[in-house]
């Protein structure tokens, strides 16, 4: 007596799991690349604010550090060139977003200046970096 060829069934593959386990590493580092916010400007301790929000564009950095010196892109840079330099990264008919990551511990004054040096350039609009609460 021979056994029928008919309750063999044919092998089959089932990629259901594999399939699974794709989705939940993609959902792993797209979530964990939320998390992630680049510091343009040099480490200061910026102040807190509830209101902070986090900016996806393309900017210039000017960062004050607690004794005053400032850099431009991580470059330092005097007072008296900032403008000029700032101008010379501006893009033509376009505006061009300026943040000041100022250390909490700068004199308000200094921040002050480098406003008021920043806004006489064409086309910049200013943000002041703050970590959010």
């Amino acid at each position: 007596m021979g056994l029928s060829d008919e309750s063999v069934s044919p092998f089959q593959i089932n990629i259901v799991p594999m399939i699974d386990a794709i989705f939940s590493l993609l959902a792993f580092f797209i979530i964990s690349t939320l998390y992630l916010t680049p510091s343009e400007g040099l480490p200061v301790n910026l102040p807190k604010a509830v209101t902070a929000q986090t900016l996806r564009q393309t900017q210039i950095n000017v960062t004050i550090s607690a004794d005053g010196k400032i850099a431009l892109n991580r470059q330092p840079i005097e007072l008296q060139k900032l403008e000029d330099r700032v101008r010379a990264l501006v893009r033509p008919n376009a505006e061009s977003l300026v943040v000041i990551n100022a250390d909490e511990r700068v004199v308000y004054g200094r921040v002050v200046s480098v406003m008021d040096r920043l806004n006489q350039v064409k086309g910049v609009k200013l943000a002041l970096a703050a970590q959010k609460q």
